[in-house]
């Protein structure tokens, strides 16, 4: 015969199955879903390391061609780091300094496509700036000043204002028109803090153009 407790044994037991029966696959289901994201979550992170020191190997690698002054091997390493990590950083700083290879070596149009590279696909707005920058650079050199003025109007990473506004005048001075530059000088000079010494050759630049900021002319410091 039954006993009370048996009863309610069996009740809990039915209660149970009845609930299981209801919300079970629910039940299943979610913990699968929830197991599966944290295994893709590890899974990921596996990955993105496993990337990332692919990418520092390749990247180690192209620093050595840098150092020994070898351009060809400094774009083929860059070339196999972007097409494989491009997404890394070591594929925006790569470009950088391939490009710095490129250019020391008389190979301006490789060094501008390297650049060119990095002003698209670089994550950080500072890389890009950077590579804009460094492309006005090379593009007024190469007489296309319209082109190196765009670029620098697409740079616009906080902080480097000064550097921008100094670079597009040197732009504007190869262009021939000295008062624009002396403009973008005088906007470098104001935006350059003072404690930074190459505010000084922004000063020079400045004078040579008899355009000394007026607080030096008042103060007659100049350099």
């Amino acid at each position: 015969m039954a006993t009370p407790l048996d009863l309610q044994e069996q009740e809990q037991i039915d209660a149970l199955r009845s609930f299981w029966k209801q919300y079970g696959n629910l039940i299943t289901w979610t913990l699968v879903l929830v197991l599966a994201a944290f295994a893709a979550w590890n899974g990921w992170n596996w990955y993105q390391r496993d990337q990332a020191q692919k990418a520092g190997a390749m990247f180690d690698e192209l620093e050595r061609a840098a150092q020994a002054g070898d351009a060809d091997r400094s774009s083929r390493v860059f070339g196999d780091l972007k097409e494989r990590f491009a997404r890394t950083a070591y594929a925006q700083q790569g470009g950088l300094l391939a490009a710095k290879v490129l250019a020391e070596k008389g190979r301006s149009a490789d060094a501008i496509t390297s650049l060119q590279w990095v002003a698209g696909n670089a994550l950080e707005q500072e890389l890009r700036t950077i590579a804009r920058m460094r492309l006005a650079g090379l593009m007024a050199d190469a007489g296309q000043h319209e082109a190196a003025l765009k670029e620098l109007d697409t740079a616009t990473a906080e902080g480097f204002e000064a550097l921008v506004a100094d670079r597009r005048g040197d732009v504007l001075l190869s262009m021939g028109r000295k008062d624009d530059a002396a403009k973008a000088y005088r906007l470098a000079w104001d935006k350059m803090p003072s404690t930074v010494q190459y505010r000084g050759l922004i000063e020079t630049k400045l004078t040579a153009l008899g355009a000394v900021p007026p607080s030096l002319a008042a103060s007659g410091v100049t350099r």
